[in-house]
């Protein structure tokens, strides 16, 4: 066990919940792509997930809790990344649909608002956004 593990911050345990969030969905059809692996590995990379805890939280996703940011911007932010999850293989799923919709519930959105929500953060994952797009759009999409 290294120094640093020691203090295992909030924003490690964290990223363990959101690594296990895209694990979760790029599995949520049993088949797991070429573009799905690279999106996981290039999101690995990015919460600074070790090789370790890359297989740890594949064998057990469930293990690791969502932890909703508390900035609606950072909220539209997880739904973005998540989405680009979901169609990573260019292919939606009603189960992977109903995967962000579970998702969007543990981010903090108002259930009542989240099925407009999905519909409106998918079609825009469809005409293949960029985040700070995106971002805007949603943010501004009752306005």
């Amino acid at each position: 066990m290294s120094f640093s593990d020691l203090f295992d911050s909030g924003s490690k345990s964290r990223n363990k919940g959101y690594f296990a969030s895209f694990v979760k969905i790029a599995y949520a059809d049993n088949v797991l792509s070429d573009d799905e692996k690279k999106f996981l590995d290039r999101i690995a990379i990015k919460l600074d997930i070790s090789a370790n805890e890359y297989q740890e939280i594949v064998e057990n996703p469930d293990k690791y809790p969502v932890d909703p940011p508390y900035l609606h911007s950072h909220r539209l932010e997880r739904l973005y990344d998540l989405g680009k999850m979901v169609y990573a293989d260019h292919v939606l799923g009603p189960r992977q649909k109903e995967i962000l919709t579970r998702y969007a519930v543990y981010l903090g959105f108002t259930p009542k608002n989240i099925p407009f929500i999905v519909d409106k953060a998918l079609s825009l994952l469809f005409l293949n956004v960029d985040m700070e797009t995106f971002v805007y759009e949603m943010q501004h999409m009752n306005k």
